[in-house]
């Protein structure tokens, strides 16, 4: 199983959240990242976020990373969007 949160900040605190779960055999690690991420932003009604080269790198090392407002082509009322794999098996 793998489950990833997803977790919206604004001035510090932790505004709204949600798990994604996927278990689908057969896909790779980044195709389940790929999808919790879509299913996350659809349940938290956002545009995906574009990837840059430092959410790449900081994912790649911790698992976790934060999409903040130049990762988003649109205008977002929050800070951040953390993503966090929380559980891979």
């Amino acid at each position: 199983m793998f489950r990833m949160a997803g977790i919206i900040y604004k001035d510090g605190r932790q505004m709204k959240s949600c798990v994604s779960r996927q278990d689908a055999p057969g896909l790779s690690r980044t195709q389940r990242v790929l999808s919790a991420l879509t299913e996350i932003c659809e349940h938290l009604d956002l545009a995906n976020p574009i990837w840059l080269q430092s959410n790449i790198r900081e994912f790649k090392r911790k698992s976790r990373t934060s999409f903040r407002k130049d990762s988003f082509i649109e205008y977002i009322p929050f800070d951040s969007l953390t993503i966090e794999v929380i559980e891979e098996q």
